[in-house]
């Protein structure tokens, strides 16, 4: 299921998500609790980090960051740069890649499944001899 969209799809797509996921959470009362607004943006990152390629998605990840420390925490559209606005960054640049990595792996893992073969996740069956 890697890269279902390319990411000259998964890009602009990511941008215009982040941008709602901004707008509603602003909406929300986000400019009191900007941790709903990082929330927000956590789930458009992790999500395209899953279907899309890695660039696109911490692309979308900055662009998400720009939107969250200008207008949740500056408020003026400008960027700030205060411990919660580097926090923000680091928490959205960091889980791209992780969410890339489990899926990357959880995706290698399905294709390794002979066809027919939904318990080989599972430990056999130990025979055991009484």
């Amino acid at each position: 299921m890697r890269n279902v969209l390319p990411g000259a799809a998964g890009f602009p797509l990511g941008c215009a998500a982040a941008t709602v996921a901004v707008m509603v959470a602003v909406f929300a009362g986000a400019t009191t609790h900007p941790g709903v607004s990082l929330a927000a943006l956590l789930a458009v990152a992790a999500v395209l980090a899953a279907l899309t390629t890695v660039a696109a998605a911490l692309g979308t990840a900055v662009v998400g960051w720009g939107l969250h420390s200008g207008f949740v925490l500056g408020r003026a559209g400008a960027l700030v740069f205060t411990g919660p606005a580097w926090i923000a960054l680091a928490a959205l640049t960091g889980t791209v890649p992780t969410v890339a990595l489990v899926a990357a792996v959880v995706d290698h893992r399905r294709r390794a499944l002979p066809a027919g073969k939904v318990t080989a996740w599972v430990s056999p069956p130990r025979n055991v001899v009484s």
